[in-house]
């Protein structure tokens, strides 16, 4: 791999929550180092109102954010890394990728599945959040360059291990 940025796609059915989390992370966290995006196989065509708040609430970047389609991406750009972050979305065929990215994935329980009160949903989106910040911080700390593909693969995979919670 080389020095310029690289691209990141994160997947999820809906694409209005949980991968619109991680691709705001991404984006903030790995500034200069990281492209992240987000698609859904099925998009809702809305980001859920409580991701907006959870990334308003913790200081990240919260406008811009669309639910779209994964076939937006099938001409480019040309994808390092794709994560799915549902169960759904990992089983699914996905289309051809530009390039030959690593993959991986990373499920956590969908947070605008909560039913309940304001408190709870907010509680599920920041435990959706923290989880996928761990992770994403997981992923900045590899030493990317230096690792072969299939070494690289690995240690995705095993970011998608960790526990939900600490």
């Amino acid at each position: 791999m080389t020095d310029k940025p690289f691209n990141a796609l994160f997947l999820c059915t809906g694409n209005s929550a949980r991968s619109i989390l991680a691709e705001a992370i991404l984006n903030t966290d790995g500034a200069g180092r990281f492209n992240a995006y987000s698609a859904g196989s099925q998009p809702t065509g809305k980001v859920n109102p409580w991701a907006i708040k959870t990334l308003e609430n913790l200081g990240y970047p919260s406008e811009g954010y669309r639910s779209k389609s994964w076939s937006e991406f099938s001409d480019g750009p040309e994808l390092d890394f794709i994560f799915t972050v549902c169960d759904s979305a990992a089983a699914e065929t996905c289309p051809v990728w530009p390039g030959k990215p690593a993959t991986a994935h990373w499920g956590i329980p969908d947070p605008a599945a909560v039913d309940g009160s304001d408190a709870e949903k907010a509680a599920a989106f920041l435990d959706a959040f923290r989880t996928l910040k761990r992770r994403i911080d997981l992923l900045l700390a590899l030493p990317i360059n230096s690792l072969d593909h299939l070494s690289l693969r690995h240690h995705l995979h095993e970011i998608g291990k960790e526990a939900d919670s600490q």
